[in-house]
């Protein structure tokens, strides 16, 4: 009996062993399973993660939708515009040059409003300019020193000394000119530019300068094959600029502007392309004869002061032209009328966006 009660009992302490052997195996394998994930729930984590980088973005007020890298590039592509450095003959033979492509399309209004307040200083482009070229300035009252009254002008393209007054037949004795005209970078390449960046270039300081009204006029939408300053000494700068221009915002010349450009340029091989807005060369300015009041200027010379040449050239409409009437400047360019001034048949506030009583420059 002795024997036998001892069996048992071995055997109830193999029984036990065994169960605390399993309930220790138990223990381990769970401790291991929460600490470790499973693939399945890797995902999970990791999108957890994704969400938590992506709302702080939100939180920072941006879009929870940001574009990629590679988008955000492409999107500031077009705000990326240098002003290149270097001398301009070498700058010159690093555009392209193709022929002039088709004009189908154009309107001032591929190029944005007339004179944007671009840089949203609260003033226009216009008056930015002239501010900025003109020397002994008055300005109009309660405009901040915006709007300017009276100035006068070393007109880069004539050399000569302009006297000028804002009002209704004075103000075009000065106008602002692109450099590079707008219609020319139409033509070379500006077709391919977003609207934004062409309201741009329309409104860039350094494609823009003050000059004598009827100098712009005569010049139009010309390229350096066609036109050039009267003055001479402003030629090397003029061209250089244009070649800056065009360089910046990667339009073509044709083999004809290039060949001109080229031409001025071998009487200045040292000339660099302009770094800012604004004439650098000074100009030696030519005061108009005689210096004495307007009325005398009339009698005394032959060549009447800016402004008064141009408001004895204007003649207003006469009864007859009253049903003269065009439905905008692309039916004012088709007639072969532009520009018009004020006080021309067919002149309309509408057809003049800047005000400066020139329509449809």
């Amino acid at each position: 009996m002795i024997q036998k009660g001892m069996i048992m009992s071995a055997d109830v302490f193999r029984k036990s062993i065994a169960l605390l052997a399993s309930a220790g195996l138990l223990l381990s394998l769970g401790a291991c399973s929460t600490s470790t994930p499973s693939a399945s729930d890797a995902p999970s984590s990791a999108s957890s993660s994704e969400t938590k980088r992506n709302q702080s973005v939100a939180d920072d007020g941006s879009s929870d939708e940001k574009p990629s890298p590679s988008a955000s590039a492409n999107a500031d592509a077009d705000a990326d515009l240098k002003v290149p450095e270097g001398s301009a003959l070498d700058v010159l033979e690093q555009l392209p040059v193709k022929g002039r492509a088709p004009k189908t399309g154009y309107s001032r209004d591929q190029f944005g409003p007339a004179w944007s307040d671009v840089d949203h200083n609260g003033c226009d482009t216009r008056n930015d300019i002239l501010n900025r070229d003109m020397s002994d300035k008055t300005y109009k009252a309660n405009t901040h020193d915006c709007v300017v009254a009276t100035g006068v002008l070393k007109d880069p393209y004539t050399g000569k000394r302009i006297d000028f007054t804002r009002g209704q037949d004075t103000s075009t004795a000065v106008q602002i000119d692109h450099v590079v005209a707008l219609s020319n970078a139409w033509q070379t390449g500006a077709q391919q530019l977003s609207e934004a960046t062409r309201t741009q270039f329309a409104n860039d300081p350094y494609n823009l300068l003050a000059v004598y009204g009827p100098a712009n006029q005569q010049k139009s939408d010309g390229d350096a094959a066609t036109w050039l300053p009267a003055n001479k000494s402003f030629r090397c700068e003029y061209v250089a600029r244009q070649i800056g221009v065009k360089k910046k915002y990667e339009l073509w010349v044709t083999q004809g502007e290039h060949d001109a450009m080229k031409n001025v340029l071998s009487s200045c091989p040292t000339q660099q392309v302009p770094t800012d807005g604004g004439v650098i060369t000074p100009i030696e300015a030519q005061s108009p004869e005689p210096t004495a009041t307007p009325e005398p200027a009339q009698t005394a010379t032959p060549a009447p002061a800016p402004a008064q040449t141009q408001e004895q050239t204007y003649e207003p409409a006469t009864e007859s032209d009253a049903n003269v009437y065009y439905k905008n400047c692309a039916a004012v360019r088709a007639a072969g009328k532009a520009p018009l001034h004020r006080g021309d048949p067919g002149y309309a506030p509408k057809l003049d966006r800047d005000g400066d009583g020139i329509a449809c420059e």
